[in-house]
């Protein structure tokens, strides 16, 4: 694998990462959100990750096999809602109560969020530090190429 692989394996995963913070600021944003132009309450949003091939040539395929290539991006394939009912609450003040006094509110779990942003959190710490090694790398190879 070329170093400037790495970088786009890394980038691609800060990308995904940064999409993933998005979603999760928003379903923080939105904890008390009971009523959606949709109708109903705030529902929560998960991304759902993949990893892609890289776009190379048949030949560059072929090549690549000695070194065992595999994927190459991670890719958001898609952000989907959460099939989790509502969270029912009884406060029959609430505009948007039901007949016998229960609001819906949103499947959103502030420790859920939490958790999950700082995954994403190191995962983005992750790619920062294997981008950093990268270059780190590359600069080696030039002072070393200098050299001779």
């Amino acid at each position: 694998m070329s170093l400037f692989s790495s970088l786009e394996i890394s980038s691609s995963g800060l990308s995904a990462q940064r999409t993933r913070l998005k979603v999760i600021s928003s379903n923080i944003a939105n904890i008390n959100t009971t009523r959606t132009p949709g109708g109903g309450p705030y529902r929560r949003r998960e991304v759902i990750f993949g990893a892609l091939p890289s776009q190379k040539s048949f030949m560059e395929e072929l090549k690549g096999q000695e070194e065992n290539t595999g994927m190459r991006q991670v890719k958001v394939l898609g952000i989907v809602e959460d099939s989790r009912p509502p969270k029912m609450k009884y406060d029959p003040s609430h505009p948007d109560a039901n007949e016998e006094g229960y609001v819906a509110l949103p499947n959103v779990d502030i420790v859920e969020e939490m958790t999950n942003m700082m995954v994403t959190k190191r995962s983005y710490e992750a790619n920062i530090a294997a981008i950093n090694a990268t270059k780190n790398m590359i600069s080696r190879s030039l002072e070393i190429g200098g050299r001779g």
